[in-house]
């Protein structure tokens, strides 16, 4: 294994070991990753215990009729924002009933979209109810890449794996 992806599995399982040892789980919801990290995380032995699922949301109409972003907030950002990345994250919480919602947008390349260079990313985490966590349980990061396509949807998958650790550490069961 080289060492990008030997790097890429210690996040993943640093992830997975977290929301396991807090007997949590999680969702992704995924457009300019089509799915590379829900399978960063589920490559982590015991994964099965922590993720739930992931929707791979690459068009508008999924984006809305089954993560429930608003199209209006799809109409007046666009899918390539921190708003619409909260809002899958919170989708795909929803969809598959976990304790946390990663979800991924941006511009992979090779051209611009939505009138946004290419490498503009956001990722996002939320929390469900029943959760404390630091800032609301809501947590976004933009990102502005460089590289292949490749290079920033693995770059975006780290980063996501990274906001997901940050987010998870710092949440605790409401009691």
């Amino acid at each position: 294994m080289d060492g990008e992806h030997a790097a890429l599995n210690s996040r993943a399982g640093r992830c997975v070991a977290a929301l396991t040892g807090s007997g949590l789980t999680i969702a992704t919801a995924e457009s300019l990753t089509g799915g590379l990290l829900a399978g960063a995380l589920t490559s982590v032995p015991g994964a099965s215990e922590v993720v739930r699922g992931g929707v791979v949301s690459y068009a508008l109409d999924i984006k809305a009729d089954v993560l429930g972003v608003p199209r209006q907030l799809l109409e007046d950002q666009g899918a390539v924002s921190a708003d619409t990345a909260l809002a899958m994250a919170d989708g795909a919480r929803r969809v598959t009933a976990a304790d946390f919602g990663v979800a991924t947008t941006g511009v992979a390349g090779p051209d611009p979209s939505e009138g946004k260079p290419v490498g503009t990313v956001f990722v996002a985490v939320t929390a469900g109810p029943g959760l404390r966590a630091r800032e609301s349980g809501r947590a976004v990061r933009a990102l502005t890449l460089r590289g292949s396509r490749e290079e920033i949807r693995q770059q975006t998958v780290e980063s996501a794996l990274d906001l997901v650790l940050e987010v998870v550490s710092g949440s605790e069961l409401a009691r």
